[in-house]
């Protein structure tokens, strides 16, 4: 099967100006992730996105590293980022030292591995993912059940956030990394 090439090449020099984000993508992953090649083009914008997620991703956030890895890869699904699956798969795959989690995720509705506060959560997600968002009351007060209000925010805000990333690159073609591979084993 032929690789599907982007329709909007990536840069092949990036910015001076992201030369931070840069070094710390191949501290940690070996190489710059394929998205800095197209967002390197709005080096501002990128800044702020990167800011937005930096805060999202912080230390004392409301929402676990789990439930946060959880969320990205539910939506990176249902925005079908080939690049968001990769790199959010390995993340839950960290943060949960497990692979099975990374495998049901696609059919969360059918397994048992998922909490009542993750359902809510994935069903939440799934629904505010939805053109238009779709979130009912039904939802609504099963969040409320597992969360306070501001953590129902921070998740509305994550959720948000991830649409953003998933459908930019979605729309761009982004290619996937290889970083953790389509049966969920981390490669980074």
């Amino acid at each position: 099967m032929k690789k599907r090439q982007p329709w909007v090449p990536p840069l092949s020099k990036i910015p001076a100006s992201l030369a931070p984000i840069v070094k710390m993508q191949k501290k940690h992953y070996g190489e710059i992730l394929n998205p800095t090649r197209w967002w390197g083009r709005m080096p501002r914008l990128f800044w702020l996105v990167a800011l937005f997620v930096g805060w999202l991703e912080r230390k004392k956030a409301r929402l676990s590293p789990e439930l946060r890895a959880l969320l990205m890869t539910r939506v990176s699904q249902q925005c079908h980022c080939a690049f968001c699956i990769d790199a959010n798969s390995l993340r839950l795959a960290q943060r949960t030292d497990t692979l099975e989690k990374v495998q049901a995720v696609a059919h969360w509705p059918c397994s048992t591995l998922f909490s009542e506060a993750e359902r809510a959560a994935l069903d939440y997600a799934d629904a505010m993912t939805a053109t238009p968002p779709l979130v009912s009351e039904a939802q609504k007060v099963a969040l409320t059940r597992f969360y306070d209000d501001e953590t129902i925010c921070e998740m509305t805000a994550l959720v948000a956030f991830q649409n953003l990333s998933a459908r930019f690159n979605a729309a761009l073609d982004i290619p996937s990394q290889g970083l953790c591979d389509v049966q969920g084993k981390p490669h980074a």
